[in-house]
């Protein structure tokens, strides 16, 4: 890359920089290399994260469902999970102590872009995620992904340009991001739609459309590679949409009422599990091999306590949910209210549990706490099944995430045909539920800025 032309990925600086416009970002030689470049990076990190998914759930069904047979078990023991996450906690810590890196981002924290990871610390995110979303702990794919694309498109443009400018790698570590989060979800514009909301402020101003539009061609590359590896391999896709939903027509007055509660209710679970989840973190970092392993202990007692009390399975408790949702959407007849609370309870537990110490994403826990509260409310007056799972889904991501946008667009998604007629709704749930948790979440301490804070004593 000609690094004397401007630079496509550069930011206006604050300090009365020149910073090149966006028409002299668009005409660079350097911009098409980097687009070019950037759709380079998305097949093989669409094939990266296909086959990293596919071999999430290959381990999960094989350490919950073929082992205990192999083992001589009829069906899974009730007390499975346990040295399963014992096991996890374990190799989880061992991962995040002794490789480089932090096995990648920290749940407790919230969604983040990658930014620009050094391609050393890829196995250990690579393997603190396996084990996390393999043997049973409550966390999603999103975040290892994010931090895996990004990983990689560093690599591509480091093999590339071995002095390339920071801003560069920045731009393709997105796209790789951007590709992953695309396989993900199945749509690069739901993939393109989050991570610009978790990015925020980083990029700004008239220079937002060039800067994201690699990101953007590198999702809808993933998404194509993506449907061509399904195509080839026949493992199936993974969506997002929940099949055979009743039909919803229209909101009523009382759902809008509904809504209100929902989101006042999500935010109330929410300013339970944040903090504690923050807390529990900066315990467990200080021991962490044994801590790692009690938090483990938490989430498999968790499945237990709700396998022991329910004619449900344990796996409901267990994983991110990601699988398990549309079943619960589908099988919610099957579910007394009493069910569905403990369900809630439990998986909060296991989800809080697994923020502290674990390696995953906080999407789909959260999805699913708020499909399970919303089905356990929808057996009061004047709240269908459909619309208290939406808008419990919606209310509990923005709780979570604090991303009201990704929040609708995701349940919309996430509804299917009925996604449409219910967006009003979730809009409702979600802002109602944002916030009341900016209100009930305690805000962390803000640091001073560093030109105000105190010398150091001498």
């Amino acid at each position: 890359m000609n690094t004397s032309t401007a630079s496509p990925a550069s930011v206006p600086e604050p300090q009365g920089a020149t910073a090149p416009s966006p028409l002299e970002l668009l005409r660079s030689k350097s911009y098409a290399v980097l687009l070019v470049l950037a759709a380079i990076v998305g097949a093989p990190v669409a094939v990266v994260a296909f086959f990293f998914l596919k071999l999430v759930g290959e381990l999960q069904k094989y350490l919950y469902q073929t082992l205990p047979g192999e083992l001589g078990f009829g069906h899974e023991p009730l007390w499975w999970p346990l040295p399963l996450l014992i096991l996890a906690g374990l190799i989880t810590a061992l991962t995040i102590r002794h490789l480089p890196g932090t096995g990648g981002h920290k749940p407790a924290e919230g969604l983040k872009v990658a930014g620009s990871p050094r391609p050393i610390e890829l196995p250990g995110a690579v393997l603190a995620a396996l084990t996390t979303l393999s043997f049973g702990a409550v966390l999603g794919p999103e975040a290892p992904l994010i931090f895996i694309g990004g990983g990689l498109g560093v690599l591509a443009m480091r093999l590339l340009k071995r002095d390339a400018p920071q801003q560069a790698l920045a731009v393709t570590g997105a796209a790789g991001s951007f590709a992953a989060v695309s396989t993900l979800v199945g749509n690069p514009l739901v993939a393109a739609f989050l991570l610009l909301e978790v990015a925020g402020g980083s990029m700004g101003g008239a220079l937002l459309s060039p800067l994201l539009l690699p990101g953007l061609l590198a999702a809808g590359i993933g998404t194509l590679v993506f449907v061509g590896l399904d195509s080839w391999t026949g493992f199936g896709t993974f969506s997002l949409a929940i099949p055979h939903l009743p039909a919803f027509t229209s909101p009523t007055v009382a759902e809008f009422a509904w809504a209100i509660a929902i989101g006042v209710a999500a935010a109330a679970v929410g300013a339970v599990i944040k903090p504690v989840a923050l807390r529990l973190q900066d315990v467990v970092e200080r021991r962490a091999i044994l801590l790692t392993v009690v938090m483990g202990v938490v989430v498999a007692l968790a499945a237990m306590l709700y396998a022991a009390l329910t004619p449900h399975s344990s796996s409901l408790v267990l994983f991110s949910g990601q699988n398990q949702l549309p079943s619960l959407v589908e099988t919610a007849g099957t579910f007394s209210v009493g069910a569905l609370v403990l369900l809630v309870i439990c998986k909060g537990i296991a989800y809080t549990a697994s923020l502290s110490g674990f390696r995953g994403g906080p999407i789909f826990p959260s999805m699913f706490i708020g499909a399970a509260g919303g089905i356990a409310l929808s057996h009061l007056p004047g709240l269908p099944l459909v619309a208290g799972v939406a808008m419990g889904i919606g209310a509990m991501t923005a709780v979570m995430l604090g991303l009201p946008l990704t929040a609708v667009l995701l349940t919309s998604v996430f509804m299917a045909a009925d996604g449409l007629a219910l967006v009003p709704l979730v809009i409702v749930a979600v802002c109602v539920a944002y916030v009341a948790s900016a209100h009930l979440t305690p805000m962390p301490p803000e640091e001073p800025p560093a030109e105000e804070q105190a010398p150091a004593p001498a």
